[in-house]
Order: C-alpha cells, then sequence, then structure tokens
C-alpha cells in the first residue's frame, strides 16, 4: 500500500514562508500526477497545485505567483514552497497522487499537515 507522508506545516506570521514536503513510499514516477489540496476549517477541499510526471505544473488562482510545487524523483518527494502567506492560507494541506492505467484509477491521500497563518 503506498503511503504518503506530509511534513513542515506549522505557525507562521503573515508575509512569511513555509515549505511542505510529501514523501511518498514508492516511486513518484509511478503517479500519473501528485498534488497539493487544502481544507480550512468548515471548508471543502480545493485543489491548491499539481505537478505532473513531466513536470508540467498547475495552480489554484489565490497561490499563483506565491506558491511553487516541485518534486525531487530521487527522494520521492513532492514539495510545496509556499511564500507571502496569508491568512486565508490558513488550512490542513494534504498531499496527493493517483495511478490510473487500463483499469480504475487510483487515488492516494496523505494525513495532512496544519498550516496556520497569523500574527
Amino acid at each position: 500500500q503506498v503511503q504518503l507522508v506530509e511534513s513542515g506545516g506549522g505557525l507562521v506570521q503573515p508575509g512569511g514562508s513555509l515549505r511542505l514536503s510529501c514523501a511518498a513510499s514508492s516511486t513518484i514516477s509511478s503517479f500519473n500526477a501528485m498534488g497539493w489540496y487544502r481544507q480550512a476549517p468548515g471548508g471543502s477541499r480545493e485543489l491548491v497545485a499539481t505537478i505532473d510526471q513531466h513536470g508540467a505544473t498547475n495552480y489554484e488562482d489565490s497561490v499563483k505567483g506565491r506558491f511553487t510545487i516541485s518534486r525531487d524523483d530521487a527522494k520521492n518527494t513532492i514539495y510545496l514552497q509556499m511564500n507571502s502567506l496569508k491568512p486565508e492560507d490558513t488550512a490542513v494541506y494534504i498531499c496527493h497522487g493517483y495511478t490510473k492505467g487500463w483499469g480504475p484509477q487510483n487515488d492516494y491521500w496523505g494525513q495532512g499537515t496544519q498550516v496556520t497563518v497569523s500574527a
């Protein structure tokens, strides 16, 4: 069973930075794509950023220019560099990856890491 383990969350002041990591128990090149979701208290889960097998990235509009997703295949880890953080970025950040061959899509989720942006 593939496991995704996030780390790097914490409390940061507005304007500050954090880098989240998501370590996979299997080769991340086997995933069609990986990414980060977030869920604020009382809110729905929303997609923040994705990166596919070829390194192509995609971002939710509110984080464009502030967040950067990247991958290190040698370490089987993806990252989310978050700069210029705002209070509205406060949420649990959850790592996701999926594989899809000829059969149904398989989705994998981490447990999440809390990010709190507050003065």
